[in-house]
């Protein structure tokens, strides 16, 4: 704010003019106050200079919030420039121009600011000359009628006639934004008062008129009171409709929220069981080849092992053949030595034969052949040896190969032992994973199932109640319109007993015309009568408007009854709201009936609102049904009176033609004679 007052000084200088000290001290004091306050220029003759540098220092975003004027004196062009400046402003929001004696250029400047401000809510212009000027004030309206922020004017004692409030109500049918008009004391009249009262079917945003002072009949100023209450009450009834949509659309938000929240927990919860279902796969996996690669091992050994005992087959045989060769050689050298033998006996005894005959020659021979027999000898003894060593070579091969074998076929069976308990714990735990993961997907299944079967047991309850709503709606707008039938029909059938009545008082009104001939004291008795069908007449009169007060109340308890009906509704709604919130925390189903659900949230939005159009509707049928009941009321009263002074006529009349006719008779003239 000391910035500002130092701008003032500076466009003051600028302008070879002294800052007023009244404006100074002003804008000291506001400085002092916290945040954005009201300069309050009431009363202080303002020049043309100060004006100047106010309009320049306004635009923008100036440190004001409320701008007061009043009693200032202003000229028509400070006016100018100071709206001027306020034309694109943006803080300050009420705006006093109290008896400064506006005149076309403050109207022409009014209406322009009107047009391009977007700030100023509330504009006091009490105690000026703006309807004195036609021009300017219709600029003024047609600024009015263009804005779309302000929302209280205050135009008493501006010399507005009935010209200046048909532009008031031609700018009101275009206005969307302003709830109070004050036109006391001003010369608007009857077409005034009627142009402003027209403007009212078209404005439901004017919830305040003041009329007083204006010369305007009181059947206007109490039908401009009942569109004002009208307008109030719309505006309370819309308010409590954006409460409710608001309410509505911040729980359902809520509901999205906790849905995605729900929905997220759900598909977090899901790929969790997915990793530690792929954990436990991998897991498994690792194992089998783990025991693949154990059984792999287990193969190559008995591989090895099979090998092995195929070479030790092959050395056993190869040893067998040699073992068979050996006999073979054994037995040739067993033949050879006894074909020996033989053949030394045979020589013995052909030597000793020949001995006998050789003695000499034969000693010789004789120790020749002892020395050959020793020699065999010998060499005997030494294949005998040396057969023995290979039989016990044999033997101690065939104990070698008996001991292998044994060795070998307990580690085949040890080995197939191990590889039937491993296999056997292979195919336990293989049983096992399967029988976990099949428990699983089981539960997995059964709880989807067990989701799905109640979000489909929710929808039907959700529909039912939608198709009950419905039918109740139904209901009630059958119940109306018969109604309404009803009561047509009624003042119908009024219409035709009415009209029934004046025929037959017509007929019965001739027939005593006709019997009037024949005395006074039957014409007096028709007079009886007549008050008597006056006094009936009346009653009946009285009869239809304690009717028409039944027929309004019948209306006040339809109303109470639609209120009734919209605080059920909004109950249902709670508690399907509350089994909804009840039915969240069950739901964890997949993406598709999360969006199903979705889909079926919003169709229930497109429900209500469909339902508050319909009930808006309803309540905007039921107005235009009581206004015409009462513009029948009316009429009716209208033809109540219309009899009445007919009937007083007609009795008039009667009387008249009765005196007449007295005078005429002769009775008349003896009457007259004496």
């Amino acid at each position: 704010m000391e910035r500002f007052r130092r701008a003032y000084a500076r466009l003051c200088a600028a302008g070879g003019a002294a800052p007023q000290e009244a404006v100074l001290r002003r804008l000291r004091e506001l400085g002092a106050a916290p945040g954005r306050g009201r300069l309050d220029l009431a009363a202080q003759s303002l020049s043309l200079e100060t004006c100047g540098a106010l309009g320049r220092l306004l635009p923008g975003a100036a440190p004001l919030a409320e701008l007061a004027l009043g009693d200032c004196g202003l000229s028509e062009e400070g006016v100018e420039l100071l709206l001027h400046g306020l034309c694109s402003n943006t803080t300050v929001t009420s705006l006093d121009l109290k008896g400064n004696n506006l005149r076309t250029m403050g109207a022409e400047a009014l209406g322009k600011l009107l047009r391009q401000n977007k700030s100023i809510r509330s504009l006091i212009l009490e105690w000026n000359s703006l309807g004195a000027w036609e021009e300017g004030f219709s600029f003024f309206c047609q600024g009015l009628g263009a804005n779309s922020v302000l929302q209280r004017l205050d135009l008493r004692n501006n010399q507005i006639s009935h010209q200046g409030a048909g532009d008031l109500a031609m700018a009101l049918k275009q206005n969307a934004s302003l709830q109070e008009l004050d036109l006391r004391w001003n010369n608007i009249g009857l077409l005034g008062g009627r142009a402003l009262l027209n403007c009212l079917h078209s404005n439901k945003t004017l919830k305040r008129l003041e009329l007083a002072g204006n010369n305007v009949p009181s059947d206007i100023l109490k039908a401009v009171e009942q569109a004002m209450d009208h307008n109030q009450d719309r505006q309370t009834i819309l308010r409590e409709t954006q409460n409710r949509t608001y309410v509505l659309s911040k729980e359902v938000l809520s509901l999205k929220d906790e849905k995605t929240k729900q929905f997220l927990d759900l598909m977090d919860t899901i790929d969790k069981q997915r990793e530690e279902i792929a954990r436990s796969g991998r897991m498994s996996a690792a194992r089998v080849n783990q025991l693949q690669e154990a059984l792999d091992e287990q193969h190559s050994i008995m591989n090895s092992l099979k090998a092995k005992l195929q070479m030790t087959e092959a050395a056993l045989a190869l040893s067998e053949q040699k073992v068979h060769s050996l006999g073979e050689l054994l037995n040739a050298t067993k033949q050879e030595q006894s074909s020996m033998a033989e053949r030394h006996f045979t020589e013995l005894q052909q030597q000793k034969q020949e001995s006998a005959d050789r003695e000499g020659k034969l000693l010789g021979d004789l120790s020749a052949a002892g020395e050959k027999n020793l020699l065999l000898r010998n060499q005997v003894d030494e294949l005998e040896k040396k057969c023995k060593v290979q039989q016990d070579q044999l033997f101690q091969v065939k104990q070698d190969l008996t001991n292998t074998t044994a060795e070998l076929k307990l580690r085949a069976v040890q080995a197939e032992e191990r590889l039937e308990m491993e296999k056997r714990r292979f195919k336990q735990s293989l049983e096992d994973m399967e029988s976990l993961r099949l428990k699983e997907v089981d539960h997995m299944t059964q709880h989807i199932e067990a989701s799905e079967r109640s979000m489909q047991d929710r929808i039907q309850r959700l529909e039912a109640i939608r198709i009950a709503l419905e039918e109740e709606l139904s209901k009630v707008k059958a119940a109306a319109l018969t109604e309404r039938g009803q009561a047509e029909e009624e003042l119908i059938k009024v219409r035709n007993q009415a009209r029934l009545e004046e025929r037959q008082r017509l007929e019965h009104l001739e027939e005593k015309l006709r019997l009037m001939t024949e005395s006074r004291d039957e014409a007096q008795n028709c007079c009886h009568k007549q008050k008597q069908m006056v006094a009936e007449a009346q009653a009946k009169a009285n009869q239809l408007s304690l009717h028409a007060d039944g027929l309004r109340r019948r209306l006040e308890e339809l109303q109470q009854d639609l209120n009734s009906k919209e605080e059920e509704k909004v109950t249902e709604v709670n508690k399907v709201k509350v089994e909804l919130q009840e039915q969240i925390g069950h739901l964890q189903a997949e993406r598709t009936a999360q969006e199903g659900l979705r889909e079926k949230i919003a169709a229930l939005e497109r429900q209500l609102k469909a339902l508050s159009s319909n009930h808006r509707e309803a309540l905007l049928d039921k107005e235009g049904e009581i206004s015409m009941l009462l513009e029948k009321l009316r009429m009716k009263e209208a033809d109540i009176s219309r009899m009445r002074e007919e009937e007083a006529q007609r009795a008039s009349f009667l009387q008249n033609a009765i005196m007449a006719y007295v005078q005429g008779s002769p009775l008349g003239t003896h009457s007259s004679r004496k």
